[in-house]
């Protein structure tokens, strides 16, 4: 443990760029490493790509047919023997708080490799990891190493704002996706959690292209600034509606879900301001859960809201869609909707929460065959488990 600890301290006090060389060091020394790779998720969860000076000069390997995407979506090492002379190659999953964020694949020699390595192994991705998170704020390395292609200047601002893809807590599990990933409009997605509450908002914001996503930003960090003033949500709502009508005068808006969940007792407030929809799988069943419509945020001065109850149990699972899900048309025009979002809820319960807005989104794809979307695409995913003894 003292040297795991001598190795966090010198992660914490490396160049941001220099991180995959510390643990590729520590590598190779504790049990002869002859390669170490850093790999990076990108943006649209397809492909991991190498963490690499130049971008995009290593063959980034698919998620869903290779050894590191096994690693990465079971979110467990997976070791595989190497077809050169008497190597394995053991493949971590790298992830900060529950978002998982890419692979860490480590070659060594078949002798040096045993399971009790695996502990010591899967605590340094976890160090890397948070010092990823941390360095991001200083380099564009791994940033670079998340695009597969370059993102519009609207997915760009969008990106920025998102908290992650995932996020788990003993409470609950969540994920979330938007499509199409480089070059996305209105969109978005946020979260907070305390010792108490968890707080989700989706947002659909109207137009496209950096406008939508400046209408975004501008909603989004008004939530933010509402609900760490520590304004109940429907506060939180009315704020950010005086902001965007305050700059807009009505001549855009943005639809919002906005939930608050106290942790302890599974009590949720809801302000149902828009588009964004929900549907239930509870007990093997799944419903479509419907609140008192509200007006969306900026298109009326001084519009007042209000903060509905909804309860969740232990065991539920929540799914969110944006109308650019259930809208979205088949090549005859007929629309996704409820019935086919419903049966991919159904279809994929056994799969964990961070995977889930991606299977429904490749179903989605399938769907709706040549036909390209129209408008962005957001799922979420959250699975409640509730809080121990409550």
């Amino acid at each position: 443990m003292d040297r795991l600890t001598a190795l966090e301290r010198e992660l914490r006090t490396a160049s941001p760029h220099t991180l995959p060389d510390v643990v590729a060091a520590a590598l190779r020394d504790r049990c002869a490493a002859t390669q170490v790779e850093l790999r990076m998720a990108d943006y649209s969860l397809t492909t991991l790509q190498a963490v690499e000076r130049v971008p995009l000069t290593t063959e980034p390997v698919p998620v869903h047919d290779s050894p590191q995407g096994r690693a990465f979506g079971a979110q467990e090492p997976y070791v595989t023997s190497d077809p050169g002379p008497g190597t394995v190659t053991v493949h971590l999953p790298v992830t900060v708080r529950g978002d998982r964020t890419g692979v860490l694949s480590v070659t060594l020699p078949e002798d040096r490799y045993t399971q009790g390595l695996l502990p010591e192994m899967q605590y340094l991705c976890e160090a890397l990891g948070h010092e990823i998170l941390v360095a991001d704020r200083d380099t564009d390395l791994y940033l670079l190493a998340r695009r597969a292609a370059r993102l519009t200047l609207a997915a760009e601002m969008q990106w920025q704002l998102l908290p992650g893809h995932s996020c788990s807590r003993p409470e609950f599990s969540l994920g979330a996706h938007l499509e199409p990933a480089y070059a996305i409009f209105g969109d978005n997605y946020d979260w907070s959690a305390s010792a108490d509450h968890l707080t989700l908002t989706l947002l659909n914001g109207m137009g496209e292209g950096s406008e939508a996503a400046l209408l975004t930003n501008l909603t989004v960090n008004a939530l933010r600034n509402a609900r760490r003033a520590g304004l109940g949500i429907a506060d939180q709502a009315a704020l950010a509606d005086q902001a965007v009508y305050a700059h807009y005068r009505g001549d855009a808006h943005v639809s919002v879900l906005l939930l608050r969940f106290a942790l302890a007792t599974g009590a949720v407030e809801v302000v149902d301001a828009g588009s964004p929809h929900l549907w239930r799988l509870r007990n093997g069943s799944v419903e479509a859960v419907t609140f008192d419509a509200q007006l969306p945020l900026g298109m009326f001065e001084d519009t007042v809201y209000t903060a509905e109850p909804f309860r969740v149990r232990p065991g539920d699972r929540l799914l969110f869609g944006s109308d650019g899900v259930y809208d979205t048309l088949s090549p005859a025009g007929e629309h996704y909707g409820e019935r086919a979002l419903a049966r991919s809820l159904a279809a994929n319960r056994l799969l964990p929460p961070p995977q889930v807005p991606r299977a429904v989104l490749r179903e989605l794809a399938g769907y709706r065959a040549d036909t390209p979307l129209e408008d962005d695409a957001l799922v979420v995913c959250l699975d409640w488990y509730g809080r121990a003894g409550s």
